[in-house]
């Protein structure tokens, strides 16, 4: 499995955070990263059971950017869906569908859950690289935050113990790629005002598709021609046709 860590932000209730914890144990997780929490005593203790070594070792944070440091993956997780294509930072895959793709996965993966009241906000959202749901009823398809966890790492446990897909890119490959595309969006001139979301729908876009060795070369082979053409234009003396 995933060298996985939990990153709880905002936590109301200390109830939860001891019930996350004892999931945590449960499927063999034990890097649990709290950002802004309530205040955690007897009852966190008393929820956690065996988890307690690992509520006992929770680092605590002020910032989500703090929280997931060093991790190549960050995924958020919403019971909210978007059904149109728009509201991109809110498209979400279906959790069995991304442990599925994470097999072979080695790299730090971090999952984002967010408050029992509101969640993630929009700009928290913006920093993941991709954002997973648990399918649920539509008349109450907002589950408890400990309940969340349990499936989320029950899928991902599951999934480990199938056949492992293609090796997918590390984390080098996969900030190089995205310097690649913020340097491609310069280039053309990217229309300035779009170009933060632009970037954030494409992060997005990787992050779904977890992308294999193979698939990142051939990405960055169209990158690397098409940053050839520009620069003949650029050298022949003839203007580049950003918007």
């Amino acid at each position: 499995m995933p060298d996985i860590r939990v990153v709880v932000v905002g936590p109301k209730f200390e109830g939860n955070v001891g019930a996350i914890a004892r999931c945590m144990a449960n499927f063999g997780v034990e890097d649990l990263v709290l950002v802004n929490p309530c205040e955690i005593g007897e009852t966190a203790m008393n929820r956690s059971k065996h988890g307690d070594y690992i509520l006992r070792n929770a680092r605590t944070v002020t910032s989500m950017e703090e929280a997931v440091e060093g991790c190549l993956l960050v995924v958020g997780t919403s019971g909210t869906v978007t059904k149109g294509d728009k509201n991109y930072a809110r498209i979400p895959v279906d959790v069995r569908e991304f442990a599925m793709d994470c097999r072979g996965y080695n790299e730090k993966i971090a999952f984002v859950f967010g408050r029992e009241d509101i969640g993630l906000l929009q700009t928290e959202l913006n920093r993941c690289d991709v954002l997973i749901t648990i399918p649920a009823d539509d008349k109450y398809p907002v589950m408890n935050l400990s309940h969340s966890v349990g499936v989320i790492l029950y899928e991902m446990f599951q999934a480990n113990r199938r056949p492992v897909r293609c090796e997918p890119c590390d984390g080098r490959e996969k900030e190089l790629l995205f310097q690649f595309f913020g340097d491609l969006l310069e280039e053309i001139d990217y229309n300035e005002a779009r170009r933060e979301s632009t970037t954030v729908m494409f992060r997005r876009m990787m992050g779904r598709a977890i992308p294999t060795k193979y698939e990142y070369n051939t990405i960055m082979g169209v990158f690397g021609d098409a940053a050839r053409i520009i620069r003949n234009y650029q050298e022949s003396g003839t203007k580049w046709g950003g918007k």
